[in-house]
């Protein structure tokens, strides 16, 4: 298991037993899990994302801190037309689109995103890629 899983695996119990919220570096912030599929290995793969609303929606960034490229995630995303997301104790389906700079779209999205997470200007000094935003619209139940 590598350092980031396993700090992934602890944010993960820690959001689950506490319906969302966690602490220490992600104390107060609005986190939800991604449920997604690998694209290569058809396996299940969960990943403790900050957000931010836009409307109904939440915006996820593949910052990945600044590394020099996307994380895996955002290509398993794309390749999915719908995927299961945890925000506080709900589960809930939701259909992905992946925004990608230099669409006007990703300039508003990104704006609502970076204000929420200020530690994204950080992150874009260490790289000269512009990050990928994700809109996760929720997908309407009847329950």
């Amino acid at each position: 298991m590598t350092d980031m899983q396993g700090v992934n695996e602890r944010v993960i119990d820690e959001f689950r037993c506490g319906n969302g919220a966690v602490g220490g570096r992600f104390e107060g912030a609005q986190l939800l899990l991604l449920h997604t599929v690998g694209r290569r290995t058809g396996r299940e793969r969960l990943n403790p994302l900050i957000y931010a609303a836009d409307g109904d929606g939440y915006l996820v960034c593949g910052s990945a801190r600044g590394a020099q490229n996307d994380p895996a995630w955002v290509s398993n995303v794309a390749a999915m037309s719908e995927v299961t997301i945890e925000v506080g104790d709900r589960v809930m389906k939701a259909t992905p689109t992946v925004v990608l700079h230099p669409s006007p779209e990703w300039e508003r999205l990104y704006g609502i995103w970076s204000a929420y997470w200020t530690d994204s200007a950080h992150y874009e000094t260490k790289t000269s890629r512009k990050f990928p935003i994700v809109r996760l619209e929720p997908v309407a139940s009847d329950g």
